[in-house]
């Protein structure tokens, strides 16, 4: 066995999206010595994606807007899943964070005046995302990349992460990786560890996410005890690319519709007004000029249908499409051109005129876009203290894509930023608080460092297996179509049942070659988190019997706010390897804020 390269540092941060980043940027400026480890090269992380806006009721473009109205259109979306504490926090402090980002040198688009402009998007009441054209993400991450470069914060690149690290006591205290260039493994010793490793879409044939998304945070923290949360509420983007099939999931960023794009069918409908709930019925209108209005009283505020929450409107596309009345190549249409100039277009959606030229030869100032829905995020995930960050495992906090609680049922665009700033920075701060109060320097285990290296190297030692990547084909086939957009029991029972036995074709799994740069190798390891991950989603989707946010159940087509709606699903892993399932009440909601959900409030 080789001998293992070892670092140590007060706080360890596995992931450099923006909670990452952020949470590093905080943990250093409280003391703390702090590294960065991601999979993937710095400035690659998903975070990019994230273009059309970071959402924060800053009211530069509506007065009116406030922390209090921000707070309930996050509930509301959520379908009152939320962790109203996680909510409210986040309401609150969100403008805070991006005017933060501005004074570290963000560039957001500007009002006439100079201030920071903001565009619609779904289920906010208010235009409230500051933005970068379509290009949000990446300048986040420019701009704490930069500020995170410039306290010398130390960043380990191309490191795959596979275990935790625990002393006797069951605390955190490091993690174990291997440097995905020659394949040999790194041991970090840490007071502290932050997970912001991002989501889990990899699971899913057709994603919006990249190679680096297969469950690896949420997988790390159920092993080391840790809870996850409502991991059967997953937000399948309503528009991605359709065609070309190699661009096929590729992300259609929501501002196409915050700027006023419009949805329809073959038929050349506009077919959205069809499939408003009567829950959002008096904030929706047609404002288009040739349109009816819906309400007569100019005072009302009206929206667009195609701005209605990510899962209502995916769920309207793919009925559409189910209906007969899809575009050539399975999707429907995203028509911008007929809404803005092509010089609007150029100058506010720069990538996606690019994207579409580039990937599908369509020129979207002349012609519509073909998009269809595509598995984007996860609302659950890691279970985590609202005010902390902190997990039930002593030691270990989780930040971004990777907490759950803070989404409910459904997240509404532009919230993943601000959830990522606000959080991150929480998560960095309490995780530097910890680590400052740990007199003893963490001591790795080098036994149990051995014990994980020799299992990570078994693949290695078989002949005449399966491929990991053919073991991948088969999750993603039975993922996609059995716990997708749609469910019902009798499809969730046959997936639990074909996870199990999949699960066991793991220990058949054999990869070739050495050690070096083998992406083989590193998808076996992979399959380890995306196939417990897997099996608590699918878990926590058969038992929960209602349709709720990103949870859609054919047999169960109401929510049930009575039982349902009062509760969370709650996934760990016993001591046998199973997954374990549990119910618990939501935390109550304080008087202060309920009344904010009262008619005219």
């Amino acid at each position: 066995m080789d001998t293992i390269e070892t670092h140590n540092f007060d706080v360890l941060i596995i992931g450099a999206g923006g909670a990452g980043l952020r949470a590093a940027v905080e943990a250093h400026a409280l003391g703390a010595k702090t590294a960065i480890v991601c999979k993937s090269l710095l400035g690659k992380a998903h975070t990019v994606m994230a273009e059309g806006g970071v959402a924060a009721a800053l009211g530069n473009v509506w007065p009116e807007d406030n922390w209090k109205v921000h707070f309930r259109d996050t509930m509301r979306g959520g379908k009152m899943l939320n962790n109203w504490r996680m909510a409210q926090l986040h309401a609150q402090e969100a403008p805070d964070r991006v005017m933060e980002l501005e004074d570290w040198g963000a560039l957001f688009d500007r009002t006439p005046d100079g201030r920071i402009l903001q565009r619609d998007f779904g289920g906010h009441r208010y235009a409230r995302l500051a933005h970068v054209g379509d290009r949000t993400g990446l300048e986040l991450l420019r701009t704490l990349q930069h500020r995170s470069v410039d306290q010398n914060v130390e960043v380990f690149m191309e490191c795959k992460i596979f275990r935790l690290l625990q002393d006797e006591n069951g605390n955190v205290n490091g993690a174990l990786g291997l440097w995905r260039e020659n394949g040999k493994f790194v041991a970090f010793g840490a007071k502290s560890v932050v997970i912001c490793s991002g989501g889990v879409g990899k699971i899913w044939k057709i994603t919006s996410n990249s190679w680096e998304s297969t469950a690896d945070g949420q997988a790390l923290a159920l092993w080391a005890g840790a809870d996850l949360i409502d991991m059967e509420f997953v937000q399948f983007h309503p528009t991605g690319m359709v065609w070309p099939p190699s661009a096929r999931g590729l992300l259609v960023t929501e501002g196409v519709r915050g700027d006023g794009g419009v949805l329809k069918n073959k038929e050349g409908e506009r077919f959205m007004f069809n499939y408003i709930p009567p829950f959002y019925a008096k904030e929706t209108a047609d404002t288009t000029e040739e349109g009816d209005q819906w309400y007569e009283n100019k005072k009302d505020f009206r929206r667009p249908p195609e701005l209605l929450p990510r899962d209502e409107v995916a769920r309207a596309i793919n009925s559409e499409i189910k209906a007969g009345r899809g575009s050539p190549h399975g999707g429907v249409y995203l028509d911008i051109c007929s809404r803005r100039s092509p010089e609007d277009i150029k100058r506010r959606l720069p990538s996606m005129y690019h994207q579409f030229k580039e990937l599908a030869d369509v020129d979207i100032t002349k012609e519509p876009m073909e998009i269809g829905p595509t598995c984007h995020y996860i609302m659950g995930g890691i279970k985590v203290d609202a005010d902390t960050a902190a997990t039930s495992v002593p030691g270990l906090f989780a930040a971004g894509e990777a907490a759950g609680g803070m989404h409910g049922s459904n997240r509404l665009g532009g919230n993943s930023l601000s959830d990522l700033l606000v959080f991150g920075k929480r998560a960095g701060e309490y995780a530097a608080r910890y680590a400052m109060e740990q007199a003893k320097e963490p001591q790795i285990n080098m036994s149990l460092v051995s014990d994980h290296t020799k299992k990570a190297l078994s693949t290695f030692e078989r002949e005449n297996g399966i491929t990991p990547y053919q073991l991948h084909h088969e999750l993603q086939d039975t993922m996609q179509p059995l716990v997708g957009i749609i469910r019902t029991e009798s499809e969730l029972l046959e997936a639990k049942e074909k996870l199990a036995v999949l699960k066991e074709k793991l220990q058949q799994v054999a990869v070739e070659g050495n050690r070096q740069f083998n992406p083989g190798w590193h998808m076996a390891l992979d399959l380890e988190s995306m196939f417990d991950v897997a099996m608590c989603t699918t878990a926590s989707a058969v038992e929960r019997k209602e349709s709720r946010g990103g949870h859609t159940r054919n047999d169960y087509p109401q929510s049930d706010p009575e039982y349902f709606g009062k509760i969370n699903m709650v996934t760990s892993r016993g001591d046998d390897g199973n997954i374990n399932l549990r119910q618990e009440p939501l935390p109550e909601m304080p008087g202060e804020l309920k009344v904010l959900f009262e008619e005219g409030k």
